[in-house]
């Protein structure tokens, strides 16, 4: 497979296999025509709301899903059934450290900065084995122009300079360990800290308890010279890259506040860069089919409330962060909610999943798998080599997904099932959709609207694409170099350093 993803292992066996495929709608397990299984599900799903209200309806994101998929889900959950409940494990929940520290969900580092970087840090993970093609980028910065990597992880399995075996949680004490250690040595850009970074009036008192060189070193197995010179080395090559996989909040928080307090961000070739362990991470939180954003990187304000349902003429917007995860799981099994709607590959969420399917009274099904028993309603929907929109990469390079086989039988694009609901409920008006490049541009006209500079994501240019222009669509990038002018998206304009205490209490 060369360099490509692990996606692309599947493809063999997707391309023109239709065994055990789910090709029709059904009902109960049986056969049904579109027409009859949309009414059915849209009065089930009306009747459900009816009678136990908007917090009743959840739904589960799966893997492989594309832009326009997750933008009418959100928009059919969030805006009219008044629900925020979702379950997305592939969103990456160091996304929360990002909205605390810059104000936006927003992954300021791409493949060049990489490229450009003089030294590199992997933390916690390793990228050879999820992002080949990422990896080759950081061998050829070393083989190019000598750039330094230095790997805190259990494992890697690739060449660098200082491979140092630390845990994920001992990988996120080094980082902080190494803020101290240029803090303590003066290494420090103060004017940066004081025109750009509000630093908590403790923050520097609360990391020095277990951080010094000395049990440091203890804890990860060196000597204290050798962590020592590590620490310099990185402090004196302001061209340095952190990647960390996104997921783990205590990582991001702490690679976060490290590159924000040395000033190596909004540059070329320095930030921090969090690497999804999804292919549809960042879609899902640009789009906002998450429980805690509403869409677009809005939150639940009462300002952003208003701007989305006067954007989407909401019937019944929802109020306030929804439920994912366990939380929602108890939910479902105390009665508060009642349906759940499911979209894309249930993968390693496979348990959740079948537990969530038996705790609801109504239970709908978007998938390309038959067999999956135990749902009231199933949608057939297409295969990754079947399906047809836009993705965005881990590096906020939004391309196009050409459909390279046609839809078999009766499987249509979750987006379209999706549509067909809400127009049977009566909201044709708001999903009038016939073909992706009408989501799309809805999409990136939400982006805008209302947006006076204050976020980062800002899609306008893609406004008024045509049909043909979108049908050849070519990767390109928003954001440019974000945060490169010092000024950050939060109210004050200023970054803000997370106490390592407060991660855990992160949404």
């Amino acid at each position: 497979m060369g360099a490509l993803c692990e996606r692309v292992e599947a493809l063999d066996a997707q391309a023109g296999a239709l065994e055990g495929r789910l090709l029709t709608p059904r009902i109960g397990g049986r056969r049904q025509s579109w027409d009859r299984t949309v009414l059915l599900a849209a009065k089930r799903l009306a009747q459900i709301v009816a009678r136990h209200g908007s917090g009743s309806v959840a739904l589960h994101v799966g893997g492989g899903m594309l832009i326009e998929d997750l933008y009418v889900a959100n928009k059919l959950v969030k805006g009219f059934l008044g629900s925020g409940h979702i379950h997305a494990p592939g969103a990456g929940g160091g996304a929360a450290a990002q909205r605390f520290g810059f104000g936006e969900d927003v992954v300021p580092a791409t493949g060049e900065h990489v490229d450009r970087a003089e030294m590199i840090l992997i933390a916690g993970f390793d990228p050879g084995r999820s992002h080949p093609v990422l990896m080759e980028r950081i061998s050829a910065a070393r083989a190019d122009h000598d750039a330094q990597v230095i790997v805190l992880a259990p494992a890697f399995e690739d060449a660098c300079d200082l491979h140092v075996g630390a845990t994920a949680q001992d990988s996120a004490l080094l980082v902080e360990g190494l803020l101290l250690h240029c803090r303590n040595m003066g290494l420090l850009d103060e004017l940066w800290l004081r025109d750009h970074v509000a630093v908590p009036d403790d923050f520097w008192m609360k990391l020095r308890h277990g951080r010094d060189l000395w049990s440091l070193a203890r804890r990860c197995g060196m000597s204290v010279a050798d962590l020592r010179a590590l620490f310099d080395r990185w402090a004196r090559t302001p061209a340095a890259v952190t990647l960390y996989p996104q997921d783990d909040v205590a990582l991001a928080a702490a690679v976060g506040n490290l590159h924000v307090a040395t000033g190596r961000i909004g540059r070329s070739d320095a930030a921090p860069f969090p690497v999804p362990a999804s292919a549809h991470g960042m879609a899902l939180r640009e789009t906002g089919c998450v429980a805690y954003e509403l869409a677009a990187h809005r939150g639940f304000d009462a300002q952003a409330r208003a701007q989305v349902a006067r954007f989407w003429g909401a019937r019944a917007m929802a109020e306030e962060p929804g439920l994912e995860s366990d939380a929602l799981l108890d939910a479902m099994a105390d009665g508060r909610v009642k349906a759940l709607w499911s979209i894309g590959e249930a993968g390693d969420d496979a348990g959740w999943l079948a537990q969530a399917r038996a705790s609801v009274p109504l239970a709908i099904r978007s998938t390309a798998q038959a067999g999956e028993e135990g749902w009231d309603f199933e949608f057939p929907a297409p295969v990754w080599v079947e399906k047809d929109g836009t993705l965005t990469g881990l590096d906020r390079l939004i391309s196009r997904h050409r459909r390279l086989l046609d839809l078999p039988c009766e499987a249509r694009p979750d987006w379209w099932a999706m549509t067909r609901v809400a127009q049977a409920m009566g909201w044709g008006d708001a999903f009038h959709y016939e073909r992706p490049a009408d989501i799309y541009r809805e999409h990136v006209r939400l982006t805008a609207y209302g947006n006076d500079g204050a976020r980062v994501l800002n899609l306008k240019r893609h406004a008024p694409i045509s049909n043909p222009a979108y049908d050849e669509l070519t990767p390109w990038r928003w954001g440019e170099v974000p945060f490169e002018d010092g000024r950050f998206a939060t109210p004050d304009g200023r970054a803000r350093l997370i106490p390592p205490q407060s991660v855990a209490a992160m949404p």
